[in-house]
């Protein structure tokens, strides 16, 4: 449809495109198809009588000040409480360098907008989380990636990168990075590179800005300590969490810790934005960390997604053919999936959802269009009878393309030896 406003937009609207995961909620809805697209948090799993208490509670007790006007850096006793839940992954914190958000999403969006100016770069693990991408295409920057391998960031890569860039003189603005069971890839950031990427980045005097939204959702053992956590200086790293994937995503709260100068930065530009936080969502996830045992319930969502990441892998094993890998994750919502050579998950996708399976084709995690090959599986969802179904489908799917493609290369014309470059031949694995 032709719009008449079209050339009266700002130019960086042009940087605005849909999500590759919000595109497909309309299929993956459909109650005939199994999800394995979106990483949304099963919050069906929350004793939903006790929320219900603690918001009327709220109401009753507080109700003046819940239904107020607030400040814009966010109630301070909940900053407080933010202050304890980050000391579970190490981290050191004052409430006063706690910027309260409406999820985690708009402090990532904060954050660019204070420090991105058009042509700036960003430099992102390969793949990185979708809606970052988004956020700093529409500041209207430039992305460069840094490869990953099963520890998470290559630090060698990440410092190569670097210089390249300053010697173009694109000194590059920021790191974001999901270093704990990322989004999309599964993995985690070991010990000993987080060490290095602390160091590779102060060296080259880059922010890092840590996005850990998944990181008290370990399935088993401690959670792992954030790099905010051995940052040797508390301006090194601006850290982002969320109680989306802990508590309820539909309350949106976030937050941001940040150096002094920054927080100051983020509170005006949240100011401008939206005048205040709602005190309401804020005081309701307080007042439930306050007196209800969460850890507990963070118990309950570890060991549930557990039996449903177990179901995903026993399935992927089950029902892949020969040529697919995949990630194992240690905790978090997604599997990172490569297909054999030749293969485009994207161009795959409407027959995939036509056999009643959805999934996130893995060129949309990337800025450069990269990821042909690769898909996204979240297994928070959907129960795990419906995960393995889900999996079967899309075994029998890809198996279909793989037959396809060896059906069309034995009908291409034999050509004379050295008309053609030589084809490597490439041993399939499970």
């Amino acid at each position: 449809m032709l719009d008449p406003w079209r050339s009266r937009y700002a130019a960086r609207t042009d940087g605005m495109i849909a999500s590759e995961v919000r595109a497909l909620f309309a299929v993956a809805a459909r109650p005939e198809v199994v999800s394995l697209a979106g990483g949304m948090p099963n919050v069906a799993a929350l004793p939903l009588e006790t929320v219900s208490a603690v918001m009327a509670d709220l109401v009753l007790q507080q109700g003046t000040v819940a239904l107020q006007y607030g400040s814009a850096q966010g109630v301070r006793s909940l900053r407080e409480s933010i202050c304890d839940v980050m000391a579970l992954e190490g981290i050191t914190a004052a409430p006063d360098d706690v910027v309260v958000t409406s999820g985690s999403q708009q402090a990532l969006d904060l954050v660019a907008r204070i420090f991105l100016d058009p042509g700036d770069t960003v430099v992102t693990e390969a793949p990185t989380y979708v809606t970052a991408i988004n956020t700093f295409a529409a500041y209207q920057a430039r992305i460069a990636h840094v490869p990953m391998d099963g520890d998470g960031v290559v630090p060698e890569a990440l410092a190569d990168a670097f210089a390249r860039l300053h010697a173009q003189g694109r000194a590059p603005k920021l790191f974001y990075t999901v270093p704990t069971f990322q989004n999309p890839a599964g993995v985690t950031l070991s010990a000993a590179r987080r060490h290095q990427v602390l160091e590779v980045c102060r060296r080259a005097g880059v922010l890092i800005l840590e996005d850990n939204p998944y990181g008290l959702l370990r399935y088993d053992g401690e959670p792992v300590r954030a790099l905010r956590a051995d940052a040797a200086r508390g301006h090194d790293v601006v850290y982002l969490g969320s109680f989306s994937k802990t508590f309820a995503a539909g309350l949106r709260v976030g937050w941001a810790l940040a150096p002094a100068a920054v927080r100051d930065k983020l509170v005006l530009a949240a100011e401008s934005a939206i005048l205040s936080q709602s005190p309401f969502t804020q005081l309701a996830v307080d007042r439930y960390l306050r007196t209800e045992p969460w850890p507990d319930q963070i118990k309950v969502f570890r060991e549930m997604y557990r039996e449903r990441r177990d179901a995903m892998l026993d399935a992927l094993t089950a029902h892949m053919p020969p040529g697919v890998t995949w990630t194992t994750p240690a905790g978090g919502f997604f599997v990172w999936a490569t297909l054999p050579d030749g293969l485009d998950a994207k161009a795959m996708l409407p027959r995939a959802t036509g056999a009643r399976v959805a999934y996130v084709p893995g060129a949309g995690f990337f800025a450069d269009g990269s990821g042909r090959t690769n898909m996204r599986l979240s297994f928070c969802y959907p129960p795990p009878e419906r995960i393995r179904e889900g999996v079967r489908r899309l075994g029998d799917v890809i198996a279909g393309e793989i037959a396809l493609r060896e059906t069309s290369a034995s009908h291409v014309p034999r050509v004379t030896p050295g008309s053609l470059p030589a084809q490597n031949r490439r041993v399939r694995r499970r």
